[in-house]
């Protein structure tokens, strides 16, 4: 997963670049299920927003999109954002989610990558491992609620991946 020296290179690249979100910066960290995005970006040491908390269950991921807008684009005028919160429990969406402006801000999940929100991005970040790798993490994060959906939820993530070039556009790449 990602380690301190992967998280330096990350800091090292994004202080260099301008602004982007506002007056603040955005680090984006996408990769499959499974490969180390989480542990990656909470190594950062910024507040993370995990995109597991956007995404309308197993099948969400094709409008996941339509709440990077609402979160994102405000703080580029130094407002807060803000998102829905799904709740994988209740099948449903819950509360809304108010997102201050940071000096560092994080988007951690499938989807971090989006086309959508390219433009506010500092550093794009792509992280990936082995398949049994991250089907063994994924079940042990997880549970057995998450083997149902693991083949789907691979297919999804590779038209998400393919839809934005995700790894192709990425400024750095880990493999975990």
């Amino acid at each position: 997963m990602g380690s301190p020296s992967d998280a330096s290179r990350v800091l090292d690249l994004t202080r260099t670049r301008p602004p982007t979100l506002g007056t603040g910066r955005l680090v984006c960290v996408d990769g499959p299920a499974g490969s180390g995005k989480t542990t990656l970006a909470a190594a950062l040491g910024a507040p993370v927003i995990h995109l597991d908390e956007l995404i309308e269950g197993w099948t969400g991921l094709r409008t996941v999109d339509a709440q990077l807008d609402g979160l994102l684009r405000p703080h580029a005028s130094g407002e807060p954002g803000s998102y829905r919160r799904y709740d994988w429990n209740a099948g449903e969406y819950a509360e809304t989610v108010v997102v201050p402006p940071a000096p560092l801000l994080v988007l951690e999940g499938v989807g971090a990558g989006s086309l959508v929100i390219a433009d506010l991005v500092t550093t794009l970040v792509w992280i990936e491992a082995d398949h049994d790798v991250r089907m063994a993490r994924g079940i042990e994060r997880d549970g057995d609620a998450f083997a149902p959906y693991w083949e789907m939820w691979a297919a999804e993530e590779t038209e998400v991946f393919a839809r934005n070039r995700t790894r192709e556009r990425a400024d750095l790449l880990f493999r975990t």
